[in-house]
């Protein structure tokens, strides 16, 4: 693949329908279905396994957040910092908001000098029920701790700090930590971004609209950093290895991403991202993997990405590959699954 000008991949549209990936069914009857776009590449282009159109152009939102941690060992304010696989785990997670979570991001802002009110991320309730209730019988007070990004934010920062870089403004697309984030999506996926679709991310940093297989290429140099400077292949393999070794901290109890790097280890790096978006490097295939499911619906979307961990033969992702369907009080009703006509 050569760098491209996301325009002409939009300009394409979706010219190339979105197979059905996913069903959901509901006593002997599949209720809804999925439909989704999927790329698995290795780290040269090669395309491994498509379907639908590739090349349309997606925001990939929280799933490049391994991406997005590169800068942060890379300039050295990891080791600066004293940085341990839990901390750097954090910086790719969107957490539940468990007190593991928030009590390590309250600890790392103490180390690099900055307090919650230097987080631009916002506030919202821990996502994970249980910590939620125990919030609100205790002070009931929502800050952006519980954010599931704050661990990224705290990582910006933390590159700001060490840069000498003004850390007021640092979610805008001008600050100096945007910038050289952007710079690491664009040389790993191999696009030119300077022209692609711009939006504003759920916890206020700026996303870019990138092709379905550009990200997956970029999966798939880190998966097989082979080639890329010295400095890159240490930080790619410094953070598989963080959220190999802390996958709690990726996500959290019950959570999909933190289920499977738990079962897979070292073999699979998952991240999900909203709207139906799920991305992945597999070291031991050297591919990368980023696909779309078309409503954005990520019960759809993690149940494709163990499907295609399970079609590239990746052991023990087939037990992941349904997720029981519960009524309120908790009894099975249904199954999301894999298609019975999968196009792979």
């Amino acid at each position: 693949m050569n760098a491209m000008p996301l325009t002409a991949a939009a300009n394409r549209g979706a010219a190339i329908a979105a197979p059905v990936l996913v069903e959901v069914t509901r006593g002997g009857m599949v209720e809804s279905r999925h439909a989704g776009t999927v790329a698995v590449v290795d780290a040269k282009g090669k395309t491994v396994l498509a379907c639908g159109d590739i090349a349309q152009p997606v925001y990939p939102r929280s799933a490049i957040k391994p991406i997005q941690a590169l800068p942060l060992i890379e300039s050295g304010a990891a080791e600066r910092y004293r940085l341990g696989d839990a901390e750097i785990a954090l910086a790719c997670a969107s957490h539940g908001g468990e007190p593991r979570h928030v009590a390590t991001v309250l600890t790392w802002l103490g180390r690099i000098g900055c307090t919650v009110d230097d987080l631009e991320c916002g506030g919202h309730p821990p996502s994970h029920e249980a910590s939620a209730e125990a919030l609100y019988r205790g002070d009931g007070v929502v800050t952006p701790l519980h954010n599931n990004c704050s661990g990224k934010h705290t990582g910006f920062l933390s590159l700001a700090k060490h840069r000498g870089w003004p850390t007021r403004g640092y979610i805008n697309e001008e600050h100096p930590v945007q910038q050289i984030v952007l710079r690491a999506l664009a040389e790993l996926g191999g696009a030119d971004l300077a022209r692609g679709a711009r939006g504003i991310d759920g916890c206020g940093i700026p996303v870019v609209g990138m092709p379905i297989e550009r990200l997956a290429l970029a999966m798939a140099r880190f998966a097989d950093p082979g080639g890329l400077p010295d400095e890159r292949v240490a930080a790619i393999k410094r953070i598989r290895a963080a959220m190999a070794k802390e996958p709690f901290m990726v996500a959290g109890t019950g959570r999909f991403c933190t289920r499977v790097m738990s079962t897979l280890g070292a073999a699979a790096m998952v991240k999900t991202g909203a709207e139906g978006v799920y991305m992945a490097a597999l070291p031991t295939l050297g591919y990368g993997i980023c696909l779309k499911i078309a409503d954005g619906a990520s019960r759809a979307s993690q149940v494709a990405l163990a499907a295609v961990l399970d079609r590239l033969g990746i052991e023990g992702a087939r037990e992941l590959a349904e997720t029981p369907l519960k009524n309120v009080a908790g009894r099975p009703v249904g199954v999301v699954r894999p298609a019975g006509d999968l196009p792979f």
